[in-house]
């Protein structure tokens, strides 16, 4: 049976605008606008409930309208919400802007109601009703930075999988990384901020990782080849060649679909295991990059 796994960070609404031709600062273009569920810890969870996997969810979500729906939805998704904080603040937005073919131009992040809550949205797994608790939790770098540095104190016992928000929030995860304590899911540009320092390709980015303190490091290099690292062994594989229509949320297809093949694993870290799971991982974001998104 699939095990449990906790998923904390961002859970919001997502508005993002599809432009019809390239942007420009200043530019006012014809394109589409949609609003759908986003957020770090949010998508993740939703894909790992479309591999059969039994997601709960901690973060915060406005008790107003804009959260009453979106809780909805999620839960009909089969994301257990139950422990999810509800705040008087509003809940949380995330606005970005796509390019034709994906890319996205700029994006704003409204984590404020994340912000603020501190380490109270892992209460339930710290000392509440999930403590101890000893599965998989997954955690993006919207949370603050003085609670992803404590996360070795917070959740002992944790598998830790940690995803940055960003590039420009990649640095947040420096110190829960330097514990030894955690695996990475990134791709080259953010391994490049958090290690500080340029890669030539995604393995010397998962290698020095590893080095950092990572247990297990996951990096990807948009169309160019993805790589696995434990201590022991690095697996490489080129993602398959397609044409993207949306990026968004790409990455977090990505650790979904490798958390799901790892569970699948009898003996996870082999070289072996590790491609199947790469393989999993890289298409599903090639899945998920080529369909429009309701």
């Amino acid at each position: 049976m699939p095990q449990p796994v906790l998923c904390i960070g961002a859970a919001l609404w997502d508005v993002i605008a599809s432009a019809s031709g390239t942007m420009r600062a200043g530019y006012d273009i014809a394109g589409t606008i949609q609003r759908r569920p986003g957020g770090v810890a949010l998508n993740i969870a939703a894909a790992l409930a479309a591999h059969g996997m039994h997601p709960t969810l901690l973060s915060t979500i406005g008790a107003d309208a804009d959260g009453d729906a979106l809780v909805s939805l999620l839960t009909n998704m089969g994301i257990d919400c139950r422990h999810v904080l509800r705040t008087l603040a509003p809940t949380d937005c995330y606005l970005a802007i796509e390019q034709p073919g994906g890319d996205v131009f700029g994006a704003i992040a409204d984590c404020a109601g994340l912000e603020r809550a501190g380490d109270t949205v892992l209460a339930p797994a710290s000392q509440g009703a999930l403590a101890p608790f000893p599965g998989e939790v997954v955690v993006d770098g919207n949370l603050p930075v003085d609670v992803l540095a404590r996360l070795h104190q917070l959740l002992p016992l944790a598998q830790l999988t940690l995803v940055p928000a960003s590039p420009g929030k990649a640095d947040r995860l420096r110190a829960p990384i330097q514990h030894g304590h955690a695996a990475i899911c990134i791709n080259l540009g953010e391994a490049e901020t958090l290690c500080e320092t340029p890669f030539k390709n995604s393995a010397i980015a998962a290698q020095a990782l590893i080095r950092m303190g990572a247990r297990r490091a996951l990096v990807t290099n948009s169309a160019a080849p993805a790589s696995l690292a434990t201590a022991e062994h690095c697996v490489t594989l080129a993602p398959p060649p397609v044409q993207a229509i949306s990026t968004t949320g790409a990455g977090d297809v990505v650790l979904a679909a490798h958390l799901a093949a790892r569970q699948q694993d009898e003996n996870p870290d082999t070289c072996a295991a590790m491609l199947r799971q790469l393989t999993a991982a890289l298409d599903a974001a090639a899945t998920h990059i080529t369909k429009a998104h309701p």
